[in-house]
C-alpha cells in the first residue's frame, strides 16, 4: 500500500480555504487527524468533516506530544493526513511530526496555504520589512515572562516591524486538576489585542527602556482571512479601548514605514472608524 504522511494546511478563515490540491488529497486519506491548539479556524470540526466527507479526529496537545507515534503507525500502510490551521510549519510541533517520520521512513508531503505570517501584510506593511515575530504569552499571578521584549527591541533597533503572535489557551488544565491527575480542563482563553497591549506597556514599565513606546504605531488585527476581518491602526493608546471582538487577534507594532505602507496603514486609522461609525448611525 502506499505510505504516506500528508501535512495540509487549511487556510486562515472556514472550512473553504483548503487547497483544491489539498481537498483532493484529503478525500484519497484514511485517516484525518486536526491539529486543534496551536490555532484554531472560525469554524468548528463538525464543519469540516461535512464538507470533506470525512471523519476527523481532534489532535490535541497531548496526542501530538505522546501520543504521534500512533499517527506514524497508521501512516505505514495508510494514507493520513494531518490537518493544520494556517500553513504546515506554522508551529514546531509540526516540523517534529516530520523528522520523526523521516526517522521511520515514512514518506511525506507538504501542501501549503495561508497563515498569519503572510496574511498580517493586511494591515498595509511590506513582509520584507518585518524582523522576528514575537509570542506574548498570557501572564499569570507570579509568572510574567518578557522574553519578547529583548526580541521587540531588537526589531525596534534596527527600524523593523514586529508581529505579535498572541496567546491560545486551549484544553488547558488547573495546577490543582493537574495535580491530582484529573481529565478537567479550563475553558479555552485566547488573549485580545487589548490584553496584548496591556502587558507590553507593563513589560515596559519594568524594563523603562523606551522600546515600547504609547504613541507607537501599530495595528490590531482580528479574524484574519474571514469575512468579519477587523483591521484597525493607530497608536497603542489608542486600540486599548477598540473592541476587536472575537477570536483570534494579532498585532503589530510599526518599525520605519515607506510613503505607500503609510497611505495603506493609514486607510484602518482608528480615526477613521469613529468618524464611519458616528457617520451610519447618524443616517439610520
Amino acid at each position: 500500500a502506499l505510505r504516506m504522511l500528508y501535512l495540509i494546511g487549511l487556510g486562515l478563515g472556514d472550512e473553504t480555504d483548503i487547497t483544491v490540491k489539498g481537498l483532493e488529497t484529503v478525500k484519497q486519506c484514511d485517516f484525518l487527524y486536526l491539529e486543534a491548539y496551536t490555532s484554531v479556524l472560525g469554524v468548528n470540526k463538525a464543519r469540516l468533516e461535512e464538507y470533506y466527507g470525512k471523519t476527523i479526529v481532534e489532535a490535541d496537545r497531548d496526542m501530538v506530544e505522546q501520543g504521534i507515534e500512533d499517527v506514524l503507525d497508521q501512516s505505514v500502510d495508510h494514507k493520513v493526513a494531518f490537518l493544520v490551521v494556517g500553513d504546515v510549519f506554522g508551529a514546531t510541533t509540526h516540523t517534529d511530526l516530520v523528522l520523526r517520520a523521516k526517522q521511520r521512513g515514512i514518506k511525506f508531503q507538504v501542501i501549503h496555504n495561508a497563515s498569519i505570517m503572510n496574511a498580517i501584510s493586511a494591515c498595509g506593511l511590506q513582509l520584507y520589512r518585518f524582523g522576528e515575530a514575537v509570542s506574548v504569552p498570557f501572564f499569570q499571578d507570579s509568572w510574567r515572562p518578557d522574553s519578547f521584549y529583548d526580541k521587540i527591541k531588537g526589531n525596534v533597533e534596527r527600524k523593523l516591524h514586529t508581529l505579535c503572535l498572541l496567546d491560545i489557551k486551549v484544553k488547558e488544565q488547573s495546577v490543582e486538576n493537574l495535580c491530582r491527575g484529573r481529565k478537567i480542563y479550563e475553558p479555552p482563553r485566547f488573549m485580545t489585542v487589548n490584553q496584548c497591549i496591556e502587558q507590553l506597556l507593563e513589560v515596559e514599565e519594568t524594563r523603562k527602556e523606551n522600546v515600547i513606546a504609547k504613541d507607537a504605531r501599530c495595528a490590531g488585527m482580528a479574524r484574519v482571512g474571514q469575512a468579519t476581518q477587523l483591521i484597525v491602526t493607530g497608536t497603542l493608546e489608542e486600540l486599548l479601548n477598540v473592541d476587536f471582538g472575537a477570536p483570534l487577534h494579532s498585532f503589530v507594532i510599526a518599525g520605519e514605514t515607506h510613503p505607500l505602507e503609510d497611505e495603506f496603514f493609514e486607510m484602518y486609522n482608528v480615526k477613521h472608524l469613529a468618524a464611519e461609525a458616528a457617520a451610519s448611525s447618524s443616517s439610520s
